[in-house]
């Protein structure tokens, strides 16, 4: 009896600690889906994420005002390049990237907002706990407001809201996450960019929610 009693106060214990900053695997892939306020921009995708590595692999299609895009890069961060690529026809565009990565992560001055359950708390496996933190961050172009909400655990990404006074709020939504790279291969320059050389920048930023942070 006595050790059915501390289990329960155990048990209570865990599930009463607050919840803490986190940074997400450094192996992803999955899908996710990003719009914006002003409705300029909406687009669905794949992505790659190796933060050992520093290379991230995206593969966009959506429209941006109202114009049908299909957006595929690899981003290099360690090189400092990015490559956009495009299958149908076997070419490569290779630019330099001159923007620091960034993990996926909770900042350490982010504000907790509060712990939720993502579908029913009724009966095992019928939800997920999540926490969702909000901050502001300090960019080239300004301050920029953020809202984050990942798993309690394994700090699995599920939304961020993001705000900045050009874009307004961009939302990205995360889904069918798998801890690791299913397909390593991604994130190696196809073959036919072996040759691609480096193009001077045109100001011109990827269309992907990573280029956000």
């Amino acid at each position: 009896m006595r050790a059915l009693v501390l289990l329960v106060c155990l048990s209570v214990g865990c599930l009463a600690q607050r919840p803490r900053k986190c940074t997400s695997p450094p192996l992803l892939t999955g899908s996710f889906s990003v719009s914006t306020q002003s409705e300029r921009l909406m687009a669905f995708g794949k992505y790659s994420y190796d933060a050992l590595g520093k290379r991230i692999r995206l593969r966009e299609i959506g429209s941006y005002n109202n114009q049908t895009f299909h957006f595929d890069a690899l981003l290099l961060y360690r090189q400092g390049v990015m490559y956009k690529i495009n299958y149908s026809n076997r070419t490569c565009c290779k630019k330099p990237l001159g923007v620091d990565f960034h993990p996926l992560e909770i900042p350490q001055n982010a504000s907790l907002l509060g712990q939720a359950v993502l579908g029913s708390s009724s009966g095992p496996a019928q939800g997920v706990l999540v926490n969702t933190w909000a901050g502001e961050l300090l960019l080239k172009r300004g301050a920029a407001k953020y809202m984050s909400t990942v798993t309690e655990f394994g700090c699995i990404p599920v939304s961020t809201l993001f705000h900045t006074s050009g874009n307004g709020w961009v939302v990205t939504s995360f889904f069918n996450n798998v801890i690791g790279l299913v397909d390593p291969q991604l994130l190696i320059p196809p073959p036919f960019c072996k040759d691609a050389q480096l193009e001077e920048e045109d100001g011109e930023e990827p269309v992907t929610f990573f280029s956000l942070f």
